[in-house]
């Protein structure tokens, strides 16, 4: 886990999104390696149900900044509190098909239990990067995208979860940021636009 990378990293802007986001990507170190938090939405949620995703949602009025967005949904969702998440660094801004340009904040977390919320979180998942990063529980597909051209989307799957779309994008770059993992140069398989998600 390379923190002064992360630190060093020079997130770029979002150009797109008409809504502000933000999540928070939490990073526990335990005696076996480092794990990262992860969230499933509640089933009867509008947007992206039964998904993988980080604490975190859209900015409010009260929040001040996007972190503060960040942290608050982080308490909001898992009962994470403010002081307790400690801000080493951002992702890229990245544009979602719901049109939110989301800010990834990472932040180093207490190991300790966390409570969902029920009303927007199903369960709450802590993977570690070792698996993560094992090429088995990885793979990609290439497809075509009315907004975005051909887009490569990326699948991990750890321990009965699999995290994609906005959220597999945000993974991807930390742990290139953050460890020596890369994807593979090919994906896995090129597809129809209106193939369904292998998920």
């Amino acid at each position: 886990m390379d923190w002064e990378r992360v630190a060093a990293h020079e997130p770029t802007a979002a150009v797109d999104g008409d809504r502000e986001a933000a999540v928070l990507v939490p990073v526990i170190d335990r005696p076996d390696g480092y794990h990262l938090l992860f969230t499933k939405r509640a089933e009867h949620l509008g947007e992206h149900p039964g998904q993988m995703s980080f604490p975190g949602g859209g900015r409010e009025p009260v929040d001040s900044s996007l972190e503060a967005t960040a942290t608050r949904e982080a308490h909001e969702e898992i009962g994470l509190k403010p002081s307790e998440a400690d801000v080493r660094g951002r992702l890229d801004d990245i544009p979602t098909v719901s049109n939110y340009a989301v800010r990834p904040f990472i932040a180093a977390i207490p190991d300790r239990e966390y409570v969902p919320d029920e009303e927007e979180v199903a369960e709450i998942a802590v993977l570690s990067l070792s698996e993560l990063t094992a090429s088995e529980n990885y793979e990609s597909e290439r497809r075509e995208h009315a907004n975005y051209g051909s887009v490569r989307i990326h699948y991990f799957r750890v321990d009965g979860y699999t995290v994609w779309g906005a959220t597999g994008r945000m993974l991807v770059q930390f742990l290139e940021l953050a460890t020596d993992w890369t994807p593979p140069e090919t994906v896995d398989r090129v597809v129809d636009p209106d193939a369904d998600y292998p998920v």
